[in-house]
């Protein structure tokens, strides 16, 4: 047993310090990202989560559209999947769209067909991305298709974790565990770190995979400071859950209001309709309110990261990484941080 006595920071533990800006307009803030081996580029630096609640082919083309990043979830037919993985290609010719898939069973041919289908960027989605079974997968992964398709994969959440999967052989890299809104993995397991830590720690790494933010996401604001941390990108599922472009049918709830389900899937109803038993409860279900078009969502998440870079005089995330300054903030530092007005309903 070795016990690690340090401090962790979750994002409502900082704040990042405002400095001098000449920035005039949010346009003059350039959130591209370059997405290595496809030739291809986001025009803002979010993906929304392979999640059988959050991204099917709706979403996809949405994100695309936007300028992010869909990832086709992989808990269905591989025909399921190849076919909304074509229809989100179709829609927008040179649209960017990606695929998730598995280390086990059938991955290789999923892979093949979401390839097939029209994704060069291919998603290893697993709970905890530091293990064997992803270094042998993503191993076969390019040996089988070449250098030509980018290798997604993870959750890892320490820096030795993150550089083993780059030297597997991993494009970008999913950082953060434990850390969802749906995810009980640190109650389940007693395992995982703070997702801003995790990003944090990974960031001082050497290796040229690109860091991607995920987990505990709440704001546009936790969007800004994982991006200051040293994240590329940031993925996000309860920011899109529950809008007209999510998987799922609307349900009507007391006083009329609508609602649609978001879940976890490691949660026993996800296990359940997808394998037909539960192998581990990492995850819980629940029913969110409707929330209406998500292209409003992603339109106000774009313009809280370009504010939040505004606020550090930062033209690109690159600048805002070499000038961000976090101060830690107590816990009624982070009540004052919120709209706190007592208001009338």
């Amino acid at each position: 047993m070795k016990i690690v006595k340090r401090e962790t920071f979750s994002f409502d533990d900082v704040l990042l310090v405002p400095q001098f800006s000449d920035i005039k307009s949010r346009s003059e803030i350039n959130l591209e990202v370059q997405i290595p081996r496809v030739d291809q580029s986001l025009r803002i630096p979010v993906i929304s989560s392979p999640m059988d609640t959050v991204t099917e082919s709706d979403m996809a083309t949405l994100m695309s559209n936007a300028g992010g990043l869909g990832i086709i979830h992989r808990y269905n037919t591989i025909a399921q999947q190849s076919q909304q993985v074509y229809e989100t290609a179709k829609s927008n010719p040179g649209s960017v769209v990606a695929a998730a898939v598995g280390i086990t069973g059938t991955y290789l041919d999923r892979c093949e067909s979401a390839i097939e289908s029209g994704t060069r960027i291919l998603c290893i989605d697993v709970a905890h991305g530091h293990h064997i079974l992803v270094e042998k997968s993503v191993k076969r992964i390019r040996e089988r298709f070449g250098d030509s398709i980018h290798i997604m994969a993870g959750n890892v959440a320490t820096l030795e974790a993150f550089n083993a999967l780059s030297d597997w052989g991993v494009d970008s890299i999913r950082v953060g565990i434990g850390g969802g809104s749906i995810c009980s993995t640190r109650t389940q397991t007693g395992h995982g770190l703070p997702t801003l830590q995790s990003v944090i720690d990974c960031s001082v790494s050497d290796r040229p995979a690109l860091l991607i933010a995920d987990g505990g996401i709440r704001s546009s604001g936790d969007m800004v400071k994982s991006l200051a941390a040293g994240a590329d990108l940031v993925m996000v599922g309860s920011l899109l859950a529950g809008s007209d472009e999510a998987p799922g049918h609307v349900l009507r709830g007391p006083g009329g209001k609508q609602y649609k389900m978001y879940r976890g899937m490691a949660s026993s109803e996800a296990q359940i309709q997808w394998r037909g038993k539960v192998s581990s409860l990492e995850g819980v279900s629940t029913l969110i309110e409707a929330k209406g078009d998500a292209t409003q969502i992603i339109n106000n998440l774009e313009r809280g990261i370009r504010s939040g870079l505004s606020y550090s005089g930062a033209r690109t995330v690159g600048e805002l990484q070499c000038k961000s300054e976090f101060v830690y903030q107590t816990a009624p530092g982070a009540i004052e941080s919120t709209a706190h007005i007592n208001r009338v309903n």
